[in-house]
């Protein structure tokens, strides 16, 4: 890092591979015998260990959610907007635990992984996940760290599902379920979308049938397209237009200088990256290639079109909330088209329904589906008074 680490960061972090012996049943019927999961906790625990929250990541999210990992990093972790000393998830008041999700990429047991009986990378074996899945593991690990009940589960899109399963699935063990920017289950246009990102991913010559990393490769032009395709639905239409509008970059640039506005010069009239948002789609789309594993790609994604806890209750997403002890905070952006306000409306009306103790908020923001990543000030102010008065009722419950 050029610059010294922020007054309210949580500086330097190192992760934690966490490895289980138990077996995991999976919803698909396979049993892992089994997994690593890879963590970092930021914060100090309680005495009696009445203060942990449990953040959930997005698709493409991993365990390093906020701080650094050494000075020379560029950048912190994905959600370092939100979590730290004085920050809505305040370290001063919470010890934090962040984890990367089975079949991940980022050090948890996934397809990039040794396979222990074949002696090759699990590949397309790996079985496929779902977020009821992630939560079983996610208890295991809780259990492993000696916590009996978090104090607040909290997650933004993919992770507020996990955040939702969490209190069906064990009411008991949470105190507050925090759902941002989240939906009860996929819309098709949602289902279509993954299903192209899928679709260049597995046609991509490189692909292999799933055993690229045998083969000494990875399916470049696939993951590329995936995430230019996901990136778009993750921002609005006017946060494209502030940003990139219609600029034309510099024609002989190699596409690391964006925002230059040249509006006279010769035009290519051909195919290339003329304009400053394919540059940028380009740019966003080589990082994540480089950095992401293909078949983890299509588990997640797979994971998400999968997510309908309403299955087990005859199609009644309230039915499955009758059992849930935690109070719930949710929180929506309007121009949020991946998620709209309106599919988070629909799991406050079945939380009332089920007669649950329900806060809700809708952001004004022009970024997107994004902006649950980004410091929004009254986005930031609402989600710190929320998790402030969870840390009072946690205190006064322990006196």
């Amino acid at each position: 890092m050029s610059n010294t680490i922020p007054s309210d960061s949580v500086g330097i972090v190192t992760p934690q591979c966490i490895h289980f012996d138990e077996e995991l049943s999976l919803r698909s019927g396979n049993v892992l015998s089994g997994f690593d999961l890879m963590i970092e906790t930021y914060g100090e625990l309680n005495t009696d260990k009445s203060n942990a929250i449990l953040i959930c990541h997005a698709l493409s999210g991993d365990h390093h959610a906020a701080g650094y990992h050494d000075e020379e990093d560029a950048k912190p972790g994905w959600w370092d907007s939100c979590i730290g000393p004085g920050k809505p998830i305040d370290t001063n008041l919470f010890f934090v635990v962040s984890l990367n999700n089975l079949g991940g990429c980022a050090g948890s047991t996934g397809p990039a992984s040794i396979n222990p009986e074949t002696g090759k990378y699990y590949g397309p074996d790996f079985p496929v996940v779902t977020v009821r899945d992630w939560v079983r593991s996610q208890v295991m690990l809780m259990d492993h760290l000696g916590i009996s009940q978090w104090a607040a589960v909290v997650g933004g899109s993919l992770g507020g599902m996990q955040v939702l399963r969490w209190a069906i699935s064990f009411p008991e063990r949470l105190r507050h379920a925090v759902c941002i920017a989240a939906a009860p289950k996929l819309s098709a246009q949602n289902i279509a979308f993954n299903e192209v990102a899928r679709h260049s991913i597995v046609n991509d010559p490189n692909f292999h049938e799933g055993r690229y990393l045998e083969a000494g490769t990875y399916p470049k032009q696939g993951l590329m397209l995936a995430r230019m395709v996901g990136h778009i639905t993750y921002l609005s239409d006017s946060a494209m237009r502030e940003k990139f509008g219609r600029t034309i970059t510099d024609l002989d640039s190699t596409g690391a200088n964006f925002g230059r506005d040249l509006r006279t010069g010769k035009l290519s009239f051909g195919f290339n990256v003329d304009f400053q948002v394919e540059s940028y789609l380009h740019y966003q789309g080589e990082r994540f290639s480089e950095n992401f594993d293909a078949n983890t790609y299509l588990l997640m994604t797979k994971a998400l079109d999968y997510f309908d806890p309403s299955v087990d209750y005859e199609g009644d997403f309230s039915a499955a909330f009758k059992k849930a002890n935690c109070k719930f905070l949710l929180i929506s952006f309007t121009t949020d088209w991946r998620f709209p306000p309106e599919r988070s409306r629909e799991i406050v009306n079945d939380l009332l329904k089920a007669g649950k103790e329900v806060t809700y908020l809708e952001i004004e923001a022009d970024q997107g589906h994004d902006a649950f990543l980004l410091p929004i000030p009254r986005y930031i102010n609402a989600l710190s008074a929320y998790l402030k008065r969870v840390h009072a009722e946690g205190s006064a419950d322990a006196s």
